[in-house]
Order: structure tokens, then sequence, then C-alpha cells
């Protein structure tokens, strides 16, 4: 299909062309004649009942140093003159991500947002795990010190981490004798109002984090992320090393089990993180692997996502 798309991300000249997924879904794109846009949020418009961007029409290539190229920034009406829109920018899940997404949902029946906004604002990150209590670690989310306090007690190895955070930023294992226990308990709650998340150490994470993607509800492969040797996080944000990796049957369980809902509910492209047979977080605001998986096993998700696009707008 010639479709008109437009991506609402940090600015494309930014990225890093040999991992970013945007630049993939971009660089797709193109290859199949499609016209692309670029905007960030924060060129959002309302206006009397439309939803505009002022947008710079753009192309990619896979040229280190000159992989975008734009032409001047202009007002586009999201609804008359394109036809899908990518929800890409990346966290913190804050409330100016929450009103962008507000502002997209408005565009349903009209214009496609991938993911859907309207799941994406509702569905944070670490807070959908929850309603598969079943395939997760032991969790706890509260800012109620007592209940931290009897959590730990009965666990005795936790990782503790902020509720929205992203990247890997401030996650903190916290062992029985951890003398630090009360000062990390204080950052967290003089830094935010927020309640923070509290889970039982998996001691498979040693073995890596598997970022496993799912496209309109089934699963397409995976990568593994191995933590550096005295790291607990095996994010790539802070220093993981993506690796190779299978999908195993406890993989393929998880996915089976949420797979109806994030198609139901219009989330054609996730990341869900697993270590061992748990899965920890299911990210749908702007997932990442794209690349490292194509890298790894030739699979195309960037490629397969826009198969499900299309078949969508029929």
């Amino acid at each position: 299909m010639s479709l008109r798309v437009a991506f609402q991300m940090d600015p494309m000249e930014s990225v890093d062309i040999h991992g970013d997924t945007s630049f993939a879904l971009a660089e797709a794109a193109m290859q199949r004649g499609m016209s692309l846009f670029e905007y960030g949020p924060q060129h959002l418009i309302y206006d009397r009942g439309r939803i505009q961007a002022l947008a710079r029409p753009m192309t990619v290539t896979r040229k280190l140093g000159n992989h975008a190229a734009f032409q001047d920034r202009r007002l586009i009406d999201l609804e008359a003159d394109i036809d899908v829109v990518w929800m890409r920018q990346d966290p913190p899940f804050d409330m100016a991500y929450i009103t962008a997404a507000h502002m997209l949902e408005r565009l349903k029946g009209k214009t496609l947002v991938v993911n859907d906004p309207e799941w994406v604002r509702s569905c944070p990150e670490k807070i959908l795990p929850l309603d598969y209590p079943e395939l997760m670690p032991e969790t706890l989310i509260s800012r109620d010190k007592g209940a931290i306090d009897a959590f730990r007690a009965e666990y005795k190895d936790i990782i503790l981490k902020p509720l929205f955070g992203n990247g890997g930023a401030g996650v903190f294992r916290v062992k029985a004798d951890d003398s630090n226990y009360a000062s990390i308990l204080e950052m967290f709650f003089e830094s935010s109002r927020e309640p923070i998340i509290a889970q039982a150490f998996l001691k498979d994470v040693a073995k890596g984090d598997k970022r496993v993607l799912i496209i309109d509800g089934e699963a397409v492969g995976a990568i593994n992320r191995v933590p550096q040797k005295g790291e607990t996080r095996s994010n790539m944000h802070v220093g993981g090393k993506a690796v190779p990796s299978e999908l195993t049957e406890d993989d393929l369980k998880i996915c089976r089990a949420i797979g109806p809902m994030l198609k139901a509910r219009g989330q054609i492209l996730v990341g869900i993180d697993v270590i061992g047979d748990k899965m920890t977080e299911i990210n749908i605001t702007s997932p990442t692997g794209v690349q490292e998986l194509k890298r790894f096993s030739g699979i195309d998700a960037a490629s397969l996502s826009w198969d499900a696009i299309e078949k969508r707008l029929g």
C-alpha cells in the first residue's frame, strides 16, 4: 500500500541506525513506497476538533551520519493527510505522554494509530502484567514502608524499582543484609509521590533478560540481554549485551496467554521481558529489539509489523 505515515518520536536525526526500532520501521515503510513524516509530541495540536501536527516530510537511508533528510516543517491534519501514526516517543510515561495518547485517541476510527493509544494510556508496562499473576515473579506495589518491609522479610532478596521507570534507571537489588535499604526507600519517596514496585529477585537473570517480540498477538522471535559482570540490570541502555536466543516453550506459553489481549487492544508491536519462566514487563510504548532480532535470526519484525498494519487497513 502507498500509505502516508507519521512518526511521533524523538528526533530521527539522533537515533542509532544500527539499533533503533523506529528507524527500522521507517526504512521498511520506505521500501514499500510509503510517504513519511516525523514530528515530536510537543508538535501535536488540537484545534477545534482537528488533531494536527507540525511535521517534517522525511526520507531515511541506512547511511551512517546522513541517515535522514527532511523538508521544512509544515502543518498536517492527522485525519485528512495521514493513514498511519506510529506513537514511538520514548518514555518516561508521564503526564506529557498520557496527554499525547489522549489526543491521538481522538483519531480512532479515522486514522490508524499504532500502538492503539487508548490502551497504551491505560496499560502501563509494569502494571499490565498484574492481570497475569501466575506468569510473574512475586510482586508488591506500594508506598507503605510496613508493607515493603514485610515483603522484604518474606523474600529476603528483592528488586526495588520505580513503577513508571524505563531503561533500567533506578533499579536496585536489595539483599537481606543490605544496609542501604532504608536510604533507597527514602530516595524513592522523596523524589516522587508514586508507589514503587518490589519483586522477588530471580536468579535466572544472570543468564539474561529475554526480550520476546510479539506482532499483532503472535510471538515472532526473541533476543537475550545479558548483564555485565557484577551488574543486576541487563537493559542495553546500561550496558547489557544483546545475544541470540530462541523461543522456549515457557516463552510461548506466556505469549499464548497474553497474545489475544494484545491483538484485541490494537497493540501491533510489543516487547515482553522474560527472566527464566517469568514475565516482568509488557512493553507497548516504544518497544525495541527489532534490529537485533533481524541481525541474529533474519526475522524482519519491522516488515512483519507493516504486514499486520496493511492487513488491518484491508
